[in-house]
């Protein structure tokens, strides 16, 4: 119960943190940034490790370069999702830019629904709340819920905010099923590392085999929706693009396991292109430990 108390303390000492300018809180995450990767040394084995093994070809500089762009990545994305508390919807879609987005546009426009997919890249959080309000469609963002429900409460509020819907992993079909007169977009962080018993494919991602989810595959197949890739890139600092790229129009057509393998395409070109803003701390190859 005390800790309870102790942690709305924090989540409402954040939400008056987030009434300060970004170059403010970017002075803060300047300062996270030199603790987390100096100071504390925050899973530095494990981002380390997954670095190592997914760029053998890389030098030990170009690995420590990728490294501190990581934390200084990260310690960005946490001031900004503090932001996210008090943004505005004009300033979201300042900070986000949708580019292609009339593609998908087009299906909602017909009254047809679509599903998204994407990575744990730059500030994916921000962009899914873009992308919410670019899009006609209902916004409908799978996810997986964390242990600790005061923070999950406030960080679902954060999200939620300009109408977006979180779906819970485990209800992703049954919202589908029950939305299915609606014009929806149902959006999938597919690189996400599945428990022992959803491990039901491997394939080879950044150089390991990779244990992998296959809910976008499902769904996709079940519904023949068709599938855009969302590929993030920080144009600069505090600033996102998100590009909508078709992946897959009809995916009945597909072959067992092909859409997974393409999204795992277009992730490693996004990754690829700049190292440094994917989420290097998670365990993603604990299969292989």
């Amino acid at each position: 119960m005390i800790k309870k108390g102790f942690l709305h303390i924090g989540i409402f000492f954040l939400h008056l943190v987030s009434f300060f300018p970004m170059w403010f809180l970017f002075g803060i995450a300047n300062i996270l940034y030199y603790l987390l990767y100096y100071v504390v040394g925050y899973r530095r084995a494990v981002v380390r490790k997954n670095l190592l093994l997914s760029f053998p070809e890389k030098s030990t500089a170009e690995i420590i370069k990728i490294e501190k762009r990581f934390y200084s990545n990260l310690t960005d994305i946490m001031v900004e999702i503090v932001k996210m508390s008090s943004i505005s919807k004009a300033e979201v879609l300042k900070r986000v830019k949708m580019k292609n987005f009339e593609v998908a546009e087009a299906y909602f426009k017909r009254g047809e629904s679509a599903l998204a997919c994407t990575g744990h890249y730059g500030n994916w959080e921000l962009g899914m709340m873009a992308a919410g309000l670019k899009f006609s469609a209902k916004s409908n963002v799978i996810y997986k819920p964390i242990n600790n429900k005061v923070f999950e409460n406030w960080f679902n509020t954060l999200r939620t905010k300009f109408g977006n819907i979180f779906v819970p992993m485990k209800q992703t079909l049954r919202d589908v099923v029950a939305t299915k007169h609606d014009t929806t977009l149902f959006c999938f962080a597919s690189d996400q590392s599945p428990r022992g018993r959803d491990a039901h494919h491997l394939l080879t991602f950044l150089n390991q085999r990779t244990a992998v989810l296959l809910g976008l595959e499902k769904i996709a197949k079940q519904t023949n929706r068709p599938i855009f890739y969302f590929d993030i890139r920080r144009v600069k600092r505090g600033y996102y693009e998100v590009e909508c790229i078709p992946m897959c129009l009809n995916p009945k057509e597909t072959a067992p396991f092909e859409i997974t393998e393409l999204f795992f395409e277009h992730l490693t070109k996004t990754i690829h292109r700049e190292p440094g803003d994917w989420l290097w701390s998670h365990k993603r190859w604990k299969i292989n430990d």
